[in-house]
C-alpha cells in the first residue's frame, strides 16, 4: 500500500542535516536505523502469522461488534448520562475518539446522551459527577483490564454507594456494565467477581492486548459506539497502516517503521531527549495525551526512551515557542497539521477596516490557524529544529484509527530497536503497592 493510500501523510524532510543544519539527522544514521527496523518488521509479520501478538489481528475483527452493539443498547436505554470509569489506556483512547464529536471542547454540541469520563481520580470531581447527575437515568461503564486497579474500583464502589443511598439499590444491575479480563483458571478477577455478584453485564477485555494498546478493541469501540461514531471506519483506518507491514514492504515505505527509525536515530546521534507532539486542533488534545502514555510507559526503561511532551496550538505556540527556538536543542518536534483554511467564523472586511486589524478582514478563524501552524513548523525548521509533520486532510474515524495504529506500531518497532520490552511497565508497580499499604495503614 502506497503512502498516498493512508488517510494522513508523514513528512520527514525537515529532520535531516542536509535541510536544517547540524541539529538535523544524517542520512547515514537514518538508513542504518531503517535497516534495524527491517528486523522489527520481520518480527511483527511472524507475530501476526503465529498469533502471538493479538493486537495485529484486531483491525480485521468483526466478531466482537455484535456484543458491543448489545451492551451499548443496554446502556443507552432510558438514559441521560453515561459515566465511563477507567484510567490510563482504559480511558485516554475513549477520550481521543470522543473528541471527534467535539467532546471536551468548547465546540461540543451535545446530542442525545451526555458522556462523562472522569479518568483522573479526584475527590472534588467525583463529588460533582455523582452529585450533579440524575442517578435514575445515569449508567456506568467500568473499564479495568486486570480488574484490580484501585482507581476505577473506588469510583465504582462510590457510584454503587450513591445509588444505594438514593434508594436505587434494587435497580443496581440496570445501571452498570463492566469490561474486564475473563476468568483465569475458573477464578474471576476482583472487578469481574463484583460484576457477577451484582448481575452487571460484562464484556471481555482481550488478555493479550495491554491497556495502552487496547483502543482498537472494545475498550475504545464501545465508548465510540455510545457516541455514535463509525467503529468499522476506525478499524479500517488501522488496517490501512498495518497492511504494508503484512505485505512485506521495506521499512522506508512503512510509515511507522520510518518514524521509529527517525526517533531512535535522533536519540543516538543527536541525544534527543524529548518527543514533542504539537496539534493545532482542540479535537486532537486527548489523542496527544494517549500518545504520551503509550510512548513513555512503553519505552522508558533501562535508562532509554525520550520524554513525550504534548502541546496545543496556538496557545502553546505563545507559551513554549520561545523555549523551542532558543532553549536546549534536545527535542524532536512532531506536528499534526489539519485542514482549517476557509473554516470557522469570518472577520468581515467592513468591520476590520475600521481597526488596526484590517489585514484580518475577509479571513476566517481557520485561515489564521492554518497560517500559524505552517509558520510554526517552518520557523522551527529554519532555526535548525527537526520537525516531522503529519498532514491530516480529514479528522475523522478512519484518520484517527490510522494514527492509533501508526503510533502503536512505531512504539513497538522502536522498542525492538532499543532492546526494551514495549509491553510491560515494571517500574510503576512499586507505587501501586505502596499506595495500598498506606491506605491499609490509615495514612492515606
Amino acid at each position: 500500500m502506497a503512502a498516498s493510500d493512508l488517510p494522513y501523510r508523514q513528512i520527514l524532510d525537515n529532520c535531516f542535516a542536509d535541510r536544517i543544519g547540524e541539529q538535523g539527522l544524517s542520512r547515514e544514521s537514518f538508513d542504518g536505523a531503517l535497516g534495524e527496523a527491517e528486523e522489527a518488521l520481520s518480527w511483527l509479520r511472524e507475530a501476526h502469522e503465529s498469533g502471538s501478538l493479538p493486537l495485529l489481528h484486531v483491525p480485521a475483527r468483526t466478531d466482537d461488534l455484535g456484543r458491543i452493539d448489545e451492551v451499548a443498547e443496554l446502556l443507552l436505554n432510558n438514559t441521560t448520562d453515561i459515566v465511563i470509569f477507567g484510567i490510563g489506556g482504559s480511558a485516554l483512547g475513549a477520550q481521543a475518539l470522543a473528541q471527534l464529536t467535539g467532546w471536551g471542547t468548547q465546540a461540543h454540541k451535545q446530542k442525545g446522551v451526555h458522556i462523562h469520563i472522569p479518568d483522573n481520580l479526584d475527590a472534588a470531581t467525583m463529588d460533582a459527577v455523582l452529585g450533579n447527575l440524575d442517578l435514575r437515568t445515569t449508567r456506568f461503564l467500568v473499564v479495568s483490564k486486570s480488574g484490580g486497579t484501585v482507581e476505577p474500583a473506588i469510583q465504582t464502589l462510590a457510584a454503587m454507594s450513591a445509588l444505594e443511598k438514593a434508594g436505587g439499590g434494587k435497580y443496581m444491575k440496570h445501571h452498570f456494565a463492566v469490561l474486564t479480563e475473563p476468568a483465569k483458571n475458573g477464578k474471576p478477577n476482583p472487578m469481574r467477581a463484583l460484576a457477577e455478584a451484582n448481575g452487571f453485564p460484562t464484556l471481555e477485555h482481550d488478555p493479550g492486548v495491554g491497556g495502552r494498546y487496547a483502543v482498537l478493541t472494545n475498550v475504545g469501540l464501545l465508548p465510540a459506539r455510545l457516541m455514535g461514531l463509525d467503529v468499522k471506519a476506525i478499524r479500517k483506518g488501522a488496517a490501512s497502516v498495518l497492511k504494508p507491514v503484512l505485505d512485506g514492504a521495506p521499512a522506508a515505505d512503512v510509515a511507522p517503521a520510518a518514524g521509529a527509525a527517525l526517533q531512535v536515530a535522533m536519540m543516538r546521534e543527536k541525544a534527543t531527549s524529548m518527543s514533542v507532539v504539537v496539534a493545532y486542533a482542540d479535537r486532537l488534545d486527548r489523542f496527544l495525551a494517549w500518545y504520551c502514555q503509550l510512548w513513555a510507559e512503553s519505552l522508558g526503561k533501562d535508562g532509554k526512551g525520550t520524554t513525550p511532551v504534548r502541546a496545543l496550538g496556538p496557545v502553546d505556540q505563545h507559551s513554549q515557542l520561545q523555549l523551542w527556538l532558543a532553549g536546549p536543542k534536545d527535542k524532536l518536534f512532531n506536528m499534526f497539521l489539519t485542514e482549517t483554511r476557509g473554516r470557522g467564523p469570518e472577520a468581515l472586511a467592513v468591520i476590520a477596516a475600521r481597526t488596526d486589524f484590517a489585514f484580518l478582514g475577509g479571513h476566517k478563524v481557520g485561515d489564521l490557524v492554518d497560517a500559524e501552524q505552517r509558520a510554526t513548523a517552518d520557523t522551527l525548521a529554519r532555526n535548525g529544529r527537526p520537525v516531522r509533520s503529519f498532514n491530516l486532510p480529514a479528522l475523522d474515524e478512519r484518520t484517527l484509527g490510522a494514527l492509533f495504529m501508526h503510533f502503536m506500531l512505531e512504539t513497538i518497532i522502536a522498542g525492538r530497536m532499543l532492546g526494551v520490552d514495549p509491553f510491560d511497565q515494571p517500574a510503576v508497580e512499586e507505587g501501586k503497592i505502596l499506595a495500598k499499604s498506606y491506605l491499609a495503614e490509615g495514612k492515606a
